[in-house]
């Protein structure tokens, strides 16, 4: 007997089939009463909404609307609301005629009281709606199904004559355009009542798990909100995984909701089961070996045997991406082969391309037009050594730079460089050749603080404009110097992202110093330091300040080389100035002033960025500073600037103008890379 209206049901609407229904099309779904995620979440879960611009069957409209009703509580209760009063009305235009109707949509039926409770403990939590009976009207029955078809077989079969007089001729389509609006109100959400949430086995004495047990959301009186919960509970589940726990499993995930009291209590016990501990380490470079792996060896730095944390696999896989040596790594924990506990690691290696070559064009006001071209041997040697070999050569100013590096992993991942550089400057004010042997030892000291050790040789020669008297029969009086000395910098960098930072903080602080009559023609000590400091502001706002100290502490300033003097203006410096044009000056041959360098420098920027979309944006600043002797010359500029957040790095157009009587009215910057 209880098929029996069914087949009545469903016998009917089969009948009525064989009419020919009324078409209409869905022009528009408007959701009110909801806030922008939650409207989103039910428009994406509405089948109405995916009919919109279609033409639909009179039949299929009206299943449309009756499972809007549904559609849209389910798509509330990932927020925590399961008893929402809903209201979908249709209004009809065109076609046949205009009508409002309305289907009224309760809260489910109270003494439908558990929601989502699986009595098997172990399996899948979930807040579901209730069970609705498939008998009802708020459900597609197989019926509606059947009827539908009928609909379509009878409109195919129908005759498609266009006489008035054909008895035979189908009667015209409606062609109604349909609006609709589902009107929600909330109600009161559904909130946690009780929470067990624990860890048995050896997981429940460890600090972390502990932590995140104690901080696991959402807790008792708050809103259960599905979002909130499942990302508190694979949070354990993957600090579980990173901690060694390769056992760990669920022992109870339920969650049982009771509509009528808006109450939620959570049932979320895991098994830890054993910790494990760091095993070998195996490598294997494909398609072929390029490293020996005793190198690679040194890069480990855990004890085999120690507690095994996913952390130390992820500081390794950085240490080897910094080697440059590889296109791909790949660190793979076989916990399914481990022996006494210990989890055995492979990595796969593939080579990268051994060779780099570079080449480019340059242009700049004060060197001119250049040319740059480089090779790079990432590997010389399966020793892992370095060698590079560049070239600038521009109108006014050439550099040539060799430079040989050896992986240092004692003490600190790093390098011993050495390198060479020569360098002529050949401007409207100076003339200038330098000779420049370093020797270093860098290290990463941890993820935030980069230093360098340095032992620097320089010899340097140069004269002034000013001193050429025009008589080529009289040699030009150079200057001439050398200088010994030491140097250290330490590099400090804690950001949220290198590339486009919105809550970062950089700074560098370099001390050098030589002594005269060991090495250097003078005595001198310098300290120079610099700080960058990012803030968001909104969504696509940035606050950016950075600012410049720096001292020379000598009584020879006369004899040291422009190379060790310190100079302002610029990009980076003070916008609106030239390159190098803040400080003491002198005048060059054609009669324009330039800098001689400084004792002191002083800078410091101001600059907020607005964003108009994910790529694209724009920047005001202010700069100012000076480098100086004696008393600062305080100049100041401001501009304005384009951002362009391309493929490849920030890129900063910059047009800005000095207000203390700059050489020139406007200046143009160009600037690309990343912010720190």
């Amino acid at each position: 007997m209880p098929h029996f209206p069914r087949l009545i049901l469903a016998a009917a609407l089969a009948l009525s089939a064989c009419g020919v229904a009324q078409a209409a099309t869905v022009t528009a779904v408007e959701v009110r009463g909801l806030d922008e995620t939650m409207t989103l979440n039910v428009r994406t879960s509405l089948s109405l909404v995916d009919a919109i611009g279609k033409e639909v069957s009179g039949r299929r409209l009206g299943y449309l609307l009756r499972e809007a009703e549904k559609e849209t509580r389910e798509a509330l209760e990932p927020f925590g609301y399961y008893s929402p009063t809903i209201k979908v009305e249709d209004t009809r235009s065109g076609g046949n005629g205009t009508r409002n109707a309305a289907a009224g949509a309760a809260a489910a039926p109270a003494q439908d009281a558990n929601a989502g409770a699986d009595a098997n403990p172990a399996s899948e939590d979930r807040a579901a709606p209730n069970r609705v009976d498939p008998t009802s009207a708020d459900a597609p029955s197989e019926a509606i199904a059947r009827a539908e078809r009928a609909d379509a077989a009878a409109q195919a079969a129908a005759p498609t004559s266009s006489d008035p007089n054909d008895p035979n001729a189908a009667a015209p389509r409606s062609n109604a355009k349909v609006s609709v609006v589902i009107t929600v109100d909330k109600g009161e959400p559904v909130r946690v009542r009780r929470s067990d949430v624990a860890i048995l086995g050896a997981g429940n004495e460890d600090r972390y798990l502990k932590e995140d047990l104690a901080a696991f959301q959402p807790q008792i009186g708050n809103v259960f909100d599905h979002e909130i919960y499942e990302a508190s509970k694979t949070k354990i589940t993957r600090r579980l995984a990173e901690r060694g726990y390769f056992d760990a499993d669920f022992t109870s995930r339920r969650v049982e909701v009771t509509r009528a009291e808006r109450a939620a209590d959570i049932d979320l016990v895991w098994t830890s089961g054993d910790r494990y501990d760091m095993g070998p380490i195996s490598f294997e470079q494909t398609p072929r070996r390029i490293i020996r792996d005793s190198l690679l060896d040194k890069l480990v730095y855990w004890e085999q045997g120690s507690y095994y944390h996913q952390g130390k696999l992820d500081r390794f896989r950085e240490s080897l991406a910094r080697l440059d040596y590889f296109a791909s790594i790949d660190i793979q924990p076989q916990p399914e082969n481990a022996v006494d506990g210990e989890v055995p690691v492979k990595v796969t290696l593939t080579p990268a391309k051994r060779s780099i070559y570079t080449a480019g064009v340059s242009f700049g006001t004060d060197s001119g037009a250049g040319v740059r071209m480089g090779v790079e041997r990432r590997y010389v040697n399966d020793r892992g050594h370095k060698a590079l070999a560049q070239v600038d050569w521009a109108e006014k100013r050439k550099t040539a730079t060799l430079q040989y590096r050896i992986p240092a992993f004692t003490w600190l991942d790093g390098w011993y460089t050495f390198s060479a550089q020569l360098a002529d400057e050949q401007t409207d004010y100076i003339d200038s050749r330098r000779v420049e042997i370093v020797a270093s030892r860098s290290g990463q000291i941890n993820r935030r603080w980069n230093a360098t050790a340095s032992v620097h040789v320089l010899r340097e020669r140069w004269a002034y404009a000013i001193d050429d008297d025009d008589d080529a029969s009289t040699p030009v009086d150079y200057r001439s110097a050398t200088f010994t000395y030491p140097s250290l910098r330490a590099e400090y960098v804690d950001a949220d992202d290198r590339i486009y930072p919105r809550n970062a903080f950089g700074a560098t602080v370099m001390l050098r110093g030589g002594v005269e009559g060991a090495g250097s023609d003078a005595s001198f000590a310098q300290a120079h330091a610099s700080a960058r400091w990012y803030r968001g502001l909104g969504e696509r706002s940035r606050l950016i300040a950075r600012g410049e100290l720096g001292h020379t502490f000598t009584d020879a300033l006369i004899d040291m080389p422009p190379s060790l003097r310190f100079f302002a203006g610029g990009d980076r410096s003070i916008r609106g100035y030239a390159w190098r044009e803040v400080g003491p000056r002198i005048p060059g041959n054609d009669g324009k002033q330039y800098a001689l360098g400084a004792k002191n420098v002083a800078t410091g920027s101001l600059e907020f960025e607005q964003y108009f979309n994910d790529s694209w944006g724009a920047a005001v600043f202010v700069d100012s500073g000076s480098a100086f002797d004696g008393t600062p010359d305080w100049h100041t500029g401001v501009g304005v600037g384009v951002r362009w957040r391309s493929p490849v790095g920030p890129l900063r157009v910059d047009i800005a103008r000095g207000l203390n009587d700059p050489d020139s009215g406007f200046q143009l910057y160009l600037n690309i890379g990343a912010d720190l």
